[in-house]
């Protein structure tokens, strides 16, 4: 959800960022899955990722997520984390959390361009893509299988696209590598394609034919 929370930095609506991330065909939007898992679980994760992975695993600043957690924004449990949670509401769009909102401009990157909606889904999601492959490639999962299943059940993982390695397979390996080095260009490190990635996209080698 880093990748989500950069966006939102570079001036993205968490409404618009839901809507994206769900007609991309994730069964739930980015900043409303951060509430329905908890906020404060998120700077958990977030914390201890970052003292593990770096860079890699960075996006976004962190102080944002932090202060939400100060502020009480814990999410859907608390009432109120990026959207607010009234009784009384029933379907539609939840309401920004306008405390949330204040915490969110106050690390707006100065004179940033939106991105666009098209690179809010890929980045999100080749990046969640990218994680998974740097799983198989340090034997986290077994199998490109075993990847497919724990992340569609697991999360969700955008199902019609058969999960990150089917999605390799059917975008292509080399197509993959070149949209990630275009963002690797303009965004850095945490879009440096993995080595595995790289190596089937050399080779033609797919990831789901065993």
């Amino acid at each position: 959800m880093g990748e989500a929370f950069a966006c939102i930095q570079e001036g993205t609506s968490p409404t618009d960022l839901d809507k994206l991330f769900v007609k991309f065909g994730w069964p739930v939007g980015g900043a409303t899955l951060v509430d329905e898992v908890g906020i404060d679980v998120a700077y958990k994760v977030t914390k201890y990722f970052l003292e593990v992975f770096g860079e890699r695993i960075s996006a976004g600043d962190p102080r944002v997520i932090e202060e939400l957690v100060e502020a009480g924004c814990l999410g859907r449990k608390s009432g109120k984390g990026i959207f607010l949670y009234r009784s009384s509401t029933k379907g539609g769009a939840r309401p920004v959390n306008p405390v949330a909102q204040k915490i969110m401009d106050k690390y707006k990157k100065e004179g940033q361009v939106a991105p666009n909606g098209e690179d809010v889904q890929w980045r999100t999601y080749l990046r969640s893509v990218n994680e998974a492959a740097l799983c198989l490639q340090e034997d986290i999962i077994a199998n490109p299988v075993d990847g497919n299943i724990g992340l569609i059940f697991g999360i969700g993982h955008c199902p019609q696209r058969g999960g990150p390695f089917q999605f390799l397979d059917t975008y292509g390996a080399q197509a993959f590598v070149d949209k990630m080095r275009g963002y690797e260009d303009s965004l850095g490190f945490r879009f440096e394609p993995a080595q595995i990635v790289l190596d089937y996209a050399k080779s033609g080698k797919k990831f789901m034919s065993g």
